[in-house]
Order: structure tokens, then C-alpha cells, then sequence
């Protein structure tokens, strides 16, 4: 069943759509400042990239929905899917700035300052309190919320963060000279087994 909140074109003109959108659980909000766009089998990047999995398959479905994943053996991260039912494509949310539930932020995130709560994907879903469990909410209905703002004046692009597959797409988009973006770093090379 598609979600209320329509994302259902092409990845790469949805991502910059995203930015200045709040992301809301519960009593924390944030303002969304970074975004990494994936295009599903047109993206070695992407999760989707060889196909459908028990993993990756919330990518696959409508539009509008929040597709969660776990990095790191440790950290959440979380994407908001686009594009049209059955062209597996999301936009990783990679920072933002808390707007609301800053204590709550603080509380989760413990000696990290109001600019870092949630500069970097998993710090931005520790944050939020997003967890695995919430893979797959409708982002119209919640329990993770999204409403969609005005398209701020300044975007940059660049490349995407540590990433090996297609790393030189510019397919991150970030509010020009926000101090929430995070830094970017390229992939680190692989070492030989």
C-alpha cells in the first residue's frame, strides 16, 4: 500500500527535495542538511544494486517509506525511498540540525556538541532513535515522520562519502555552508587479505 507522502520521481531529483525536510520520531526532529542519493541497479553503490533481498527489499516498494539498515556491526543508518514502486532507489539521510527534542538529542548522544548530534548518518539516527524496528514506517504516518520544506536557495554537490562503488558520482547534495554538514572523506583503499 503506497504512503500519502509522494517521492516518486527519479532519485537524483528527489534527493535535493529532502533537504530543509524535518525527520521526526517521537520528540526529536531534525532538519534534514545532507543527502546521498542511490539508484538501485544503476548504482554500484547502492544495496540494491544486485537485486532484491530480505535486506534491501523495502527499497522495491512505493515510494515514502523509511529503509533501515545496519552498518558497522554497531551504527543504524537510515534512507527514505523514492522513485516509482519496483525501481529500487532511496536517499541516504547523512546530517541535519535538531530542531526539536534537543535535550532528548543531548541525552542520546552524550558529549557531542548541538552541531554534531546529527552530522553523520548513524549519529543522526542515534539522535532520532531510529532503529532497525522502524525499517519500513510509512514516513506520511510514523512512527518516523517526514514533512517535506522549502527548497533552500543554496545546494552543493559533490561526491558521496566512503564510498568504493562509482565514488565520483556527485550524488550527495548539502545546504551550502550549514555547519551540520559532516566532512567528506573518500573510501579508504581496500588492504590485501
Amino acid at each position: 500500500m503506497p504512503g500519502s507522502l509522494d517521492l516518486s520521481g527519479p532519485v537524483l531529483e528527489e534527493a535535493p527535495r529532502l533537504l530543509n525536510a524535518v525527520l521526526r520520531h517521537g520528540e526529536v526532529a531534525v532538519r534534514i542538511t545532507e543527502v546521498e542519493a542511490y539508484d538501485g541497479p544503476n548504482d554500484p553503490g547502492s544495496h540494491a544494486y544486485r537485486g532484491q533481498t530480505p535486506r534491501n527489499a523495502i527499497m522495491f516498494g512505493p515510494s515514502g517509506y523509511l529503509y533501515c539498515y545496519f552498518t558497522y556491526g554497531m551504527h543504524v543508518c537510515c534512507n527514505v525511498v523514492c522513485g516509482p514502486e519496483g525501481t529500487p532507489s532511496a536517499v541516504l539521510v547523512r546530517a541535519g540540525e535538531i530542531v526539536d527534542g534537543l535535550e532528548v538529542a543531548r541525552g542520546r548522544r552524550p558529549g557531542a556538541s548541538d552541531r554534531d548530534l546529527a552530522r553523520g548518518p548513524a549519529r543522526l539516527c542515534k539522535a532520532l532513535g531510529i532503529e532497525l524496528s522502524d525499517n519500513g514506517a510509512d514516513l506520511s504516518t510514523g512512527p518516523v515522520t517526514l514533512a517535506l520544506g522549502t527548497r533552500p536557495p543554496d545546494i552543493s554537490t559533490g561526491p558521496r562519502v566512503g564510498l568504493r562503488g562509482a565514488p565520483h558520482r556527485p550524488w550527495r547534495f548539502w545546504q551550502t555552508g550549514d555547519p551540520t554538514v559532516s566532512t567528506y572523506r573518500p573510501a579508504a583503499p581496500l588492504r590485501p587479505r
